[in-house]
């Protein structure tokens, strides 16, 4: 089993998580600890964070913090060592940096089934994860 275990979630598509999860505890095992780990998209440009109230930013931080705990309370069965973590910023990024933050063993996530029009377009989170991960990633279907 695996000393620490980073799972991403997005806490609004149960998708990343229904999956991803029980195979994160898996990995886990009874002696590993599972970082729960959410976060706060960047707002990017200055001129969008202007139409947004004073303070949103460190609102959206402290509730996704409440939030993870919540989620870690329903989810995550008791006596598992787990550990909420938030991120702020673009999401494959502030998950490797997390992973590295944490000293993960393997970094578990959720993928979207493949639509090759969407990857080629777009590209998912755990496709960046997995490229620029310097560590193992997991991804959960």
């Amino acid at each position: 089993m695996f000393k620490n275990v980073l799972l991403p979630i997005d806490l609004n598509h149960p998708a990343s998580w229904e999956k991803a999860l029980p195979m994160a505890l898996r990995l886990c095992g009874e002696s590993g600890r599972l970082h729960v780990l959410g976060i706060v998209h960047d707002l990017g440009a200055a001129s969008i964070a202007s139409y947004l109230p004073a303070g949103f930013e460190e609102k959206a931080l402290q509730k996704m913090e409440t939030d993870i705990e919540a989620f870690i309370a329903q989810n995550v069965p008791d006596g598992t060592n787990t550990a909420p973590h938030v991120g702020h910023g673009h999401v494959p990024e502030t998950i490797v940096k997390a992973g590295r933050d944490v000293n993960a063993d393997v970094i578990v996530m959720a993928s979207h089934p493949p639509d090759e029009l969407m990857t080629f377009l777009v590209g998912s989170n755990a496709d960046r994860v997995v490229r620029h991960a310097d560590r193992p990633v997991m991804v959960v279907r």
